[in-house]
């Protein structure tokens, strides 16, 4: 029998049913946020806008994730934007905000590198001096 338990996570309990994050995948998403705010971190970069009024809202979250070739080949680039998506799904849901795009840039030699803890808690803090 296998156990029905759903596999742990650092969010509470429920937190990815409550707020359900869509990823941007139009270009003028990526470059309304590249204008907004940012927050630099030592693995990423972190841009983000709030949504205006007038804008379709399909969920009340969106993000986006790029990494450029400065970051490696294909291999590297796909394994940084997997640890992106990673975090953004344990942290966007707990202390995002609803109305908000959030763009996060991959950083050359330390997105896939830097230990995936220190990773979140740099997003929760990145998050924090945004919405401040």
């Amino acid at each position: 029998m296998h156990d029905q338990t759903p596999p742990p996570g650092d969010g509470p309990p429920g937190a990815f049913s409550v707020v359900k994050l869509s990823v941007l995948n139009q270009r003028a998403d990526f470059l309304r946020a590249a204008r907004a705010k940012r927050q630099p971190m030592p693995g990423f970069l972190l841009q983000a806008r709030e949504r205006a009024a007038d804008e379709p809202a399909e969920t009340p979250i969106r993000v986006g994730y790029t990494c450029s070739k400065k970051v490696g080949n294909a291999v590297a680039r796909n394994r940084a934007k997997r640890r992106l998506r990673e975090i953004a799904r344990a942290v966007l849901p707990v202390d995002g905000r609803p109305g908000w795009d959030y763009v996060l840039v991959g950083r050359a030699g330390a997105t896939a590198e830097l230990p995936f803890a220190q990773l979140k808690s740099d997003l929760s803090a990145a998050l924090g001096k945004l919405h401040r």
